[in-house]
């Protein structure tokens, strides 16, 4: 194993514990069983484990029913949706293989399946769902925002918090929540908006959840933006395997790399690291209501 392959050794524990609020255990090299052991050995004791298709949302159910400290969100991820519709024959090998689309039919049934799942109690999260226009062309448009109204329909009436995947599509995530309402906790995931976007963000009371790109040094506008968001409104996350916090980017990530990325999102707030820990665990657990 190279060097850049080898898992980031382990930081000094935490001293207050915390939640890894975003991560794709079923993504990560090694048991689940290993990595929470690793990770309540550097204090994050408690994952929120994301779906992000119809499998992986039913993986993330049964999982957290089998662990105490692993809660599920379920959902269709905003790529997923157009795949599921129009097909992908070319496959995304990161996450996904080829499939033919099955129109809105597919869509209705995938979805009706993650309804099933968000009435689950273990299941505490209605996402990853959202926006995402990086990755999706303008024929795809349709279905991902046809999905994410459905998934904000699913959560308020499961009651249950919708997290929410923006990339390049700010402005039509806060639109489409205006126009549908949003749920009462509403958590964007791996915030990716600006100082600007979070005052928006803050005076609808949305949470923000901050991933180990908050740490590269061409990310000031998430500094900008975590530096004005309120401090009860601020989440940790991994998104793991991906986004490993420097100085360790490129490497898998992993929960337990969560206090390298809290301690740098501390100096950003100007606090001490037990105060943001503290700040983030309370969080954490009001928006998934564990």
């Amino acid at each position: 194993m190279s060097a850049k392959d080898a898992p980031p050794p382990l930081p000094e524990p935490l001293l207050v514990e915390v939640a890894d609020s975003h991560t794709h255990l079923d993504l990560q090299s090694g048991t689940v069983e290993e990595a929470l052991v690793k990770a309540a050995a550097v204090g994050v004791t408690t994952v929120v484990q994301v779906g992000c298709d119809v499998k992986g949302s039913q993986w993330a159910a049964e999982t957290a029913a089998a662990h105490e400290h692993v809660h599920a969100a379920v959902a269709l991820h905003p790529n997923e949706a157009p795949r599921i519709v129009l097909g992908d024959p070319g496959g995304d090998s990161s996450r996904h293989g080829p499939r033919q689309g099955g129109g809105d039919a597919a869509l209705d049934d995938a979805l009706s399946e993650i309804d099933r799942l968000a009435a689950l109690p273990y299941v505490r999260g209605v996402g990853e769902t959202g926006l995402d226009f990086f990755r999706t062309g303008p024929e795809g448009i349709a279905a991902q925002e046809r999905s994410f109204r459905a998934h904000i329909e699913i959560a308020k009436r499961h009651g249950k918090a919708l997290v929410i995947h923006d990339r390049e599509a700010h402005a039509d995530v806060l639109r489409v929540l205006d126009e549908e309402g949003a749920p009462d906790r509403t958590v964007f995931h791996c915030y990716s908006g600006d100082a600007a976007m979070a005052e928006i963000c803050a005076a609808k009371g949305y949470y923000m959840s901050f991933a180990g790109n908050v740490t590269f040094k061409n990310a000031q506008n998430l500094r900008d933006a975590l530096a004005v968001a309120p401090l009860d409104l601020v989440l940790v996350e991994t998104d793991a395997p991906f986004l490993t916090p420097a100085p360790y980017r490129g490497r898998p990530n992993a929960p337990y790399l969560i206090p390298v990325t809290l301690r740098a999102m501390a100096q950003v707030r100007g606090i001490g690291e037990n105060e943001m820990a503290e700040a983030v665990a309370v969080n954490t657990a009001r928006a998934f209501d564990y």
